[in-house]
């Protein structure tokens, strides 16, 4: 029977962990001198080598799994026995079980569906269950185990409430996936490892949370405006307060169980409130520059970026919910600010959108991405040793978009090309630490989200002139589709230059992916 769990944002697991396991059910221990209990490479009916029963270390496990996966189920090379046993209900079970707390907890951080299941993917083999088939479906996570024809099938499937990024918590479950990996790890031991990332993942204090978002409106307004006179700094100042107040009444309504669409409007609503405020006045301090920093923090710019990373690699179905969530939460930020602007533009506020001017100042600039890169991996709860990497990479995206665009490259493709060095270099920085790319990517695409051209479109649908308006909001999502797919492509040209061995040609010819 599926057992359904509602994990979010770190919440702690109910009731049992996995599927139940017989008391007297011995745990798979891997076999000594050969790392995660796998045989040697074997070759299938397609002439591949099996990347997923052969994790020896030099590797890492994803580059072994995914081409796997990228094949027909129907191709995937056999094992032989190797003069192994078969393992018994009670420890295909805990295997199962573990895959499947392990997929769960990850999408849970906001891991990408093709990741997702590699890991479990990965997990399962490693404990012999291998005739197993890991499936990822936006919030629901499954895993079927085949022990042979004619038996029964062992299944099951768990759902994931409100998915939050905690980069963190998804460092440390990838760690655990590979030390299970080389093998040594016994799977009781391992169940007790993951309860132990649920409950005592390290998070940066719960106070931090709102100024840290006040910050990152701030860093946004002196990266959109280029200029750091004195009424920058109270622009900067303004803007600080306005998110920290949308940040107090974003935290009001998410302990009323409120739906996502309602928080994201309310927290929308005190920039846009202090932006209004700051255009009634002689001294020209730019208010746009306010609403246009404070939609850095709203925007919803990872789950956009994973759902066209879900549909390029053929999660069809998970990539359109990714998507219309994103859409929903996009609405919830326009609905926001435009209720704001629509009162306040009809009652004499002097809001236009050569307010936010287009500045070039590199050194302001650059400093300015690079703050609003920590902050945004402070919120993400990404670890410290990783914070100088993170802003490494930021500041390599935001200065090849910056000197594209001084040189009159449009900056959509501007775009593009920074986001694919930033995918290009995050994966890197992954292979390089031991670690997942997410947490170095998801922050560094801050500086380079869409903050401006949305509000260009915002304020021009309010002034009424909706074909103005269209473009705004059509560029806000080219340049959103820009970010996913140079992310993407940064992800693949990494695989391209370092491949998984034993991936021949036969592999690539079997070459398919999921379509859910």
């Amino acid at each position: 029977m599926p057992e359904h769990e509602q994990v979010g944002g770190g919440a702690e697991p109910e009731g049992p962990t996995g599927p139940r396991v017989p008391p007297q059910a011995p745990a798979y221990v891997p076999p000594q001198g050969r790392p995660g209990g796998a045989r040697e490479a074997v070759q299938g009916p397609s002439g591949a080598e099996d990347e997923g029963s052969a994790f020896d270390g030099t590797v890492p496990w994803p580059d072994r799994v995914l081409p796997l996966l990228r094949i027909p189920t129907t191709a995937r090379p056999v094992d032989d026995d190797d003069g192994e046993a078969e393992p018994g209900p009670g420890e295909t079970a805990s295997a199962v079980g573990l895959a499947l707390r392990v997929g769960e907890l990850m999408l849970a951080c906001g891991e990408a569906a093709e990741d997702v299941e590699a890991a479990m993917f990965a997990v399962a083999r490693t404990y012999r269950a291998r005739a197993c088939d890991p499936q990822v479906t936006f919030t629901r996570v499954a895993i079927s185990y085949q022990p042979g024809p004619g038996e029964p099938p062992v299944t099951a499937e768990r759902s994931v409430r409100r998915p939050a990024g905690d980069c963190a918590r998804l460092v440390a479950v990838f760690r655990l996936v590979t030390e299970i990996t080389l093998g040594g790890l016994r799977v009781e031991d391992a169940h007790q490892r993951l309860t132990a990332v649920y409950r005592d993942c390290p998070r940066y204090p719960c106070w931090l949370t709102a100024p840290t978002a006040g910050l990152l409106a701030g860093s946004a307004t002196l990266l959109v405006s280029g200029r750091a006179d004195a009424r920058a700094w109270l622009v900067f100042a303004c803007a600080v307060v306005a998110a920290v107040a949308g940040d107090r009444l974003s935290a009001l309504v998410r302990r009323h169980d409120l739906p996502d669409f309602y928080r994201i409007s309310t927290a929308a609503t005190p920039a846009a409130v202090v932006g209004i405020l700051m255009s009634f006045n002689q001294l020209h301090l730019r208010g746009s520059v306010v609403i246009a920093g404070g939609l850095y923090a709203l925007l919803p710019g990872w789950p956009m970026v994973a759902a066209v990373q879900d549909g390029l690699a053929g999660f069809y179905l998970t990539a359109a919910a990714r998507l219309l969530e994103a859409l929903y939460l996009m609405a919830g930020v326009v609905v926001g600010v435009m209720t704001v602007l629509y009162v306040g533009v009809n009652n004499g506020a002097d809001l236009m959108a050569q307010d936010v001017p287009s500045a070039w100042n590199p050194g302001l600039q650059l400093t300015a991405a690079v703050l609003l890169t920590l902050f945004f991996a402070v919120l993400l709860n990404t670890e410290p040793a990783m914070l100088p990497a993170v802003l490494v990479n930021s500041a390599a995206g935001w200065s090849a978009y910056g000197v594209l665009v001084h040189a009159g490259t449009e900056p959509i493709m501007a775009t593009g090309f920074a986001a694919m060095l930033v995918g290009l270099s995050g994966q890197l920085m992954a292979r390089f630490g031991g670690s997942p790319a997410l947490p170095f990517v998801t922050a560094a695409l801050g500086p380079l989200l869409p903050g401006s051209e949305l509000y260009f479109g915002l304020i021009a649908f309010v002034r009424g002139e909706p074909e103005a308006g269209l473009s705004g909001v059509g560029r806000a999502t080219a340049t959103a589709m820009a970010l996913a797919i140079g992310v993407n492509l940064g992800h693949e040209v990494a695989r391209l230059f370092l491949p998984a061995p034993g991936v021949g040609p036969a592999t690539r010819r079997h070459g398919g992916r999921h379509r859910r």
